[in-house]
Order: structure tokens, then C-alpha cells, then sequence
């Protein structure tokens, strides 16, 4: 049986409850064997460092940051983890797609 998918966006920056929010909602579904797609865009780029979603990674959720949303924000991309992936709005339309569940926290 395929495991289920849950897709997540988040838009909102560091100071914002959001953050905390997503990453125990990340925890909680890699604990329960959910394949967990991450997706930073606009002001949540500014997160692209925060321990609390690179630790996600570590425990097997796929990290994808929004590579305009970096450059507009003027977050540095230089010595990321090499399980963050800096990429376009064509992934985020394939994660929408292709999970059972998609979430976005604005």
C-alpha cells in the first residue's frame, strides 16, 4: 500500500505562530509514516534556516524553498543542507496535485 502524502505551504515569517504550527503538524505525520512535502514561499522563505523545519528534513520530509521568494527577500542560498531544494511554482503545482492532502498556512 502507498503511503499517504500531505503537502504543506507556508507563506507566513519567523515571528509568525504559523511556524511552530507546521513543524509539529510535519512531526506528528512523519511519526505516523506520511510522506510530508514542505514548501516555503514569500515571506516564508525567511524560515529557510530555522532549526525547527531543517530538522524535518533529517527525519524524512522533502524541503522545497521558493528560489524567487530568496532572492526577493534577500535570504542567502549559499551552504543550505543538501536535503533543501531551491525551485519554482511548477513543484508547488505538483505537490497540490499529487498529495492526498495539501495545506497552506498563510
Amino acid at each position: 500500500m502507498e503511503k499517504k502524502k500531505l503537502g504543506i505551504l507556508l507563506s507566513t515569517p519567523p515571528s509568525h505562530p504559523n511556524v511552530t504550527t507546521v513543524a509539529r503538524l510535519c512531526q506528528e505525520a512523519l511519526k505516523s509514516d506520511v510522506d510530508v512535502y514542505l514548501y516555503l514561499i514569500d515571506e516564508g522563505v525567511l524560515n529557510l534556516r530555522d532549526g525547527r523545519l531543517l530538522q524535518l528534513s533529517a527525519s524524512g520530509a522533502k524541503f522545497f524553498v521558493c528560489a524567487y521568494g530568496c532572492q526577493r527577500h534577500g535570504v542567502p542560498t549559499d551552504g543550505l543542507d543538501k536535503d533543501v531544494t531551491l525551485c519554482g511554482l511548477v513543484v508547488l503545482s505538483n505537490m497540490v496535485n499529487g498529495c492526498d492532502r495539501f495545506v497552506a498556512f498563510n
